[in-house]
């Protein structure tokens, strides 16, 4: 009889936010009269931006067009998308992006999943604790992770905590790891790490020939002048990072599914042998074996973003989820709870009351306040205590969310 991969057989049964969704399920449905506000999972609320609106109603024409019709598309983006990534994310921030190193996709978390597999399996992994969830179960899925211990971490995957005993900010691994993810703006944490910060990490993988996979995510929402939009923005970043950009929670794109990676072609691994490769064409390779490109359709809508018009609106969109998280936080802390995040992010980052454990404060709002969180526990071992809530809400109901936690 045929065998599965008995590293799937590894992972617990239930992915966070299936666990979260799956709890809410048969709350509601026990309770059909409560009035629940969603603030767990990071999906958006507000509506594409009329700029996306109308260039999709174009794009939908040019398919119904024998003249203009689009069936399959370049595997690593059309030319009129990946031209305008490269110019307002990258030149006009004087940072060195040409087109061959952007390779747009269905989203950053497919990427930062699939990234994986142009690299060995003997890698040594190290993530930040609390850390996004995909970064460790895909390595577990590789076969990277050695296996679960009852700490919660997996046997050879390096973690760096980042708690309030630290400020958040993670130190540098101390097991010489080969592959390094980060996340900044930080999910979930809301935190922020500076440019000299993040320099101490890019200096640490040219030192030690590591690999950083840097998911910039939510780049969009920093606000804070010596905060970097961009890995590389850093001296000496394109030999050894990675980064992952996404337009799901900038510009709504969570329905329609859009992302870009970078992959800078100086950087470079070793074969087996020993061997300088590239990795830039190892992930072309990959892409165009693997994934058939995104559609026409949301590429165009995508492209309409790089306008004067649309610029301003995803702006504007951005600053409503941004006066949320400024309502969350002056909320909460007025209301006894210690918090962080929520300033260059759509995150906050709370610190469970009287001793509860994250899912024990996920039952308690869920029951008493009909609100919907993330556990920290569920982004590793060190968020344990902690929570995660979302300011993608509207506002009507995010300030209803804060008055029902400040009683």
């Amino acid at each position: 009889m045929f065998q599965v991969n008995d590293n799937f057989t590894m992972l617990p049964s239930s992915y966070l936010f299936s666990e979260v969704a799956r709890r809410v399920k048969a709350y509601t449905e026990a309770h059909p009269e409560a009035e629940v506000i969603r603030m767990g999972i990071g999906d958006v609320t507000r509506p594409l931006c009329p700029a996306v609106i109308d260039a999709l109603h174009k794009a939908v024409d040019d398919e119904g067009c024998a003249e203009r019709f689009h069936g399959y598309g370049p595997e690593q983006g059309y030319d009129f998308l990946v031209s305008k990534i490269v110019e307002y994310d990258y030149r006009r921030r004087g940072i060195d992006v040409s087109e061959d190193e952007v390779f747009v996709s269905d989203g950053a978390k497919s990427d930062t999943g699939n990234i994986g597999d142009i690299l060995s399996t003997a890698n040594r992994v190290a993530v930040t604790d609390p850390v996004y969830p995909v970064y460790v179960d895909t390595n577990v899925m590789a076969g990277r992770a050695g296996m679960l211990r009852k700490d919660g971490r997996w046997s050879n995957i390096e973690y760096q905590p980042c708690t309030a005993e630290n400020n958040f900010i993670p130190s540098l691994p101390a097991g010489k790891p080969d592959v390094i993810y980060l996340c900044y703006p930080n999910n979930p944490t809301g935190t922020t790490l500076t440019r000299e910060e993040l320099k101490k990490w890019v200096d640490y993988c040219r030192k030690h020939g590591a690999l950083l996979l840097f998911d910039a995510a939510y780049e969009a929402f920093i606000r804070e002048e010596n905060v970097p939009h961009s890995i590389y923005e850093i001296e000496g970043a394109r030999e050894v990072a990675i980064e992952f950009r996404s337009f799901s929670k900038t510009a709504g794109f969570t329905g329609i599914r859009l992302g870009y990676t970078v992959v800078p072609r100086e950087l470079k691994g070793k074969d087996s042998d020993g061997n300088d490769v590239a990795l830039n064409p190892l992930w072309r390779r990959r892409q165009t074996t693997k994934f058939n490109g995104a559609s026409y359709l949301t590429q165009r809508g995508a492209e309409a973003l790089y306008t004067e018009e649309g610029q301003r609106q995803v702006r504007e969109t951005i600053d409503y989820y941004l006066e949320n998280a400024a309502v969350m936080r002056k909320g909460l802390t007025d209301a006894g709870y210690e918090c962080v995040g929520g300033v260059n992010s759509p995150y906050v980052w709370i610190k469970t009351p009287d001793g509860m454990t994250s899912w024990e404060f996920f039952d308690f709002l869920l029951n008493k306040y009909h609100i919907v969180g993330t556990p920290g526990s569920g982004f590793g071992p060190s968020g344990e205590g902690y929570f995660r809530l979302t300011a993608f809400n509207t506002r009507e109901n995010t300030v209803k969310a804060m008055s029902r936690m400040a009683d």
